[in-house]
């Protein structure tokens, strides 16, 4: 991204967030936006770097438990140097960047060298997982007070930065950050200063996420029952009496789908939202990018003709988006399409076609070629006979208009012309392959971290091939969703089963199938174990 005029470098220190990515503040989005370059930490979502829509410098600083990518010095040489090229930097730190997070050391550093920072707070882990868990840190009735204390502290210090007889017993809620490790000596410490050995402790695994787990004990129980169950990093502690509310407020963990991670192959992820308001969490990896045509001459030629057809059928969104935008780009107006009739396929398309001021006649109950014909044969009788067609179906005389994707189903079309009318098919738009080397959904994978994945089409799922290579073969562990025949003999055609099919082939109609193959999967199971493929 190019700033014209701008020569002066800027930092901005971000906090992304402690995971969900719903968690990301609006002002710290914009940040990330408009940067040239962005340095980023493990602990964080990266699914937040997609909102950058142009060309980026990543640079991953690691520090993930315990091994740095990049050390401390060099993370702050990098800042300094980009800033000094004039480049605009995101510096995007997982939580909060001033709550343990070295932000204060990378501000000194940008501060000695005279560049210009701004500082972005961020929703840190020791407040959102406590809330996720069902854990308010303070309560009217239980605790007024709250800190927020490291619990990496070295136990062969000889001397403790922490007061243990001041904290132990003076404050009402302590929360410690990256305290597993130490815990034995966490409690032992709380204990010897004066807290109850029966005081309420909560420990939180990746708060906020679809793997977040929270285990419930007591002061002398909590370090054998992390052991017990191998608790490991990162994790939030909470020690205090607001522990015991857990039991009626929690929430997060009860959503239908939480502990589900979703993949999203197409371009967008609009309409997978239910998901995640169920719980979800979508992960979007697209494997196609949806371009203009690499022609425009015969979709030109249709539009400078347009008063000649009798419909114009819009199948997609995209189709949509694409036909208007180059109608427009050669100076006609939706003046221009006086007396043409519009049928939508699906609710979504008929939507974005009224964005543009346009009336849609027809919305077929049926998104398949017969239904479509006896739907348009049908409108055509009640407006030029008031009576139905009741026997053989003719289109003679009409003239439909269909742009749509450079490659297409040719059963609509050749249908048409069957039954006499006449139909022109221009390329509106394609889908091609996107530049992407696929590290973190490999990871994902590997790590059975997806539990569903989903396809929109045949090419969604053949790209991933491509992109994926042998580790495609991964998605064995995986529910799969397409969303209608024909993808569903791309998957099979690679010796995969598709588990979720919907009726209709909709993003809608696939989401409720994914809901509905989910809570059936959940009456299978007991407990809080993730339902798995059949």
């Amino acid at each position: 991204m190019q700033r014209e005029g701008k020569i002066k470098g800027r930092v901005y220190l971000v906090g992304a967030g402690p995971g969900d990515i719903g968690l990301m503040t609006i002002k710290g989005l914009n940040c990330l936006k408009k940067s040239d370059v962005v340095v980023y930490d493990f602990h964080l979502n990266a699914q937040v770097l997609n909102y950058i829509d142009h060309n980026a410098e990543f640079i991953y600083a690691g520090k993930r438990g315990g091994h740095h990518t990049m050390t401390q010095d060099e993370i702050n040489r990098t800042l300094v140097e980009r800033a000094k090229q004039g480049k605009m930097i995101c510096r995007l730190k997982g939580g909060d960047p001033f709550v343990f997070g070295r932000g204060g050391e990378e501000a000194e550093a940008l501060a000695a060298e005279g560049i210009e920072f701004e500082i972005v707070p961020g929703v840190s882990s020791s407040i959102a997982a406590p809330a996720y868990a069902g854990i308010p840190l303070t309560h009217r009735h239980l605790s007024s007070s709250f800190a927020v204390v490291p619990g990496y502290e070295d136990p062969t210090k000889k001397e403790s930065v922490i007061d243990w007889s001041k904290l132990a017993t003076g404050v009402g809620t302590i929360v410690f950050l990256m305290a597993v490790k130490n815990l034995d000596l966490i409690v032992r410490k709380l204990i010897e200063h004066g807290r109850s050995p029966d005081t309420p402790v909560a420990v939180i695994r990746w708060g906020t996420r679809p793997e977040q787990t929270t285990l419930v004990g007591t002061l002398k129980t909590i370090a054998a029952l992390v052991k017990e169950k191998d608790i490991r990093p990162p994790a939030v502690t909470v020690v205090g009496e607001v522990v015991r509310l857990r039991d009626s407020l929690q929430w997060y963990e009860k959503k239908p789908l939480f502990g589900h991670r979703i993949l999203v192959t197409r371009e967008h992820s609009e309409g997978f939202e239910p998901l995640a308001e169920l719980g979800a969490e979508i992960i979007a990896f697209p494997t196609i990018e949806v371009v203009p045509p690499a022609d425009y001459k015969d979709l030109d030629k249709s539009i400078n003709a347009i008063e000649k057809y009798t419909w114009i059928i819009f199948t997609s969104r995209n189709g949509v988006k694409f036909f208007f935008q180059r109608m427009f780009g050669k100076e006609r107006d939706i003046r221009d399409l006086k007396g043409i009739r519009i049928c939508a396929i699906g609710t979504k398309t008929a939507q974005e076609v009224k964005k543009f001021g346009i009336h849609v006649d027809l919305i077929p109950e049926e998104f398949r070629a017969e239904g479509l014909i006896k739907a348009i044969s049908s409108q055509r009788s009640a407006v030029s006979e008031k009576r139905r067609i009741s026997e053989k179906l003719s289109l003679k005389g009409m003239r439909f208009l269909l742009p749509r994707a450079e490659v297409a189903r040719e059963i609509f079309p050749e249908k048409v012309r069957e039954l006499g009318g006449k139909i022109d098919v221009p390329v509106a738009y394609r889908t091609v392959k996107p530049d992407s080397h696929g590290k973190r959904l490999r990871r994902f994978l590997k790590e059975g971290k997806i539990s569903i994945a989903t396809f929109t089409s045949a090419a969604t799922f053949n790209n991933l091939q491509e992109i994926m290579g042998k580790d495609a073969q991964l998605l064995r562990g995986v529910a799969i969703a397409v969303i209608g025949p024909v993808t569903a003999k791309a998957v099979q055609k690679a010796g995969l089963k598709v588990h979720i099919m919907p009726e209709e082939a909709t993003i809608e109609a696939m989401v409720e199938a994914i809901i509905a193959w989910v809570t059936k999967q959940n009456k299978k199971v007991s407990g809080k174990s993730l339902p798995k493929p059949e």
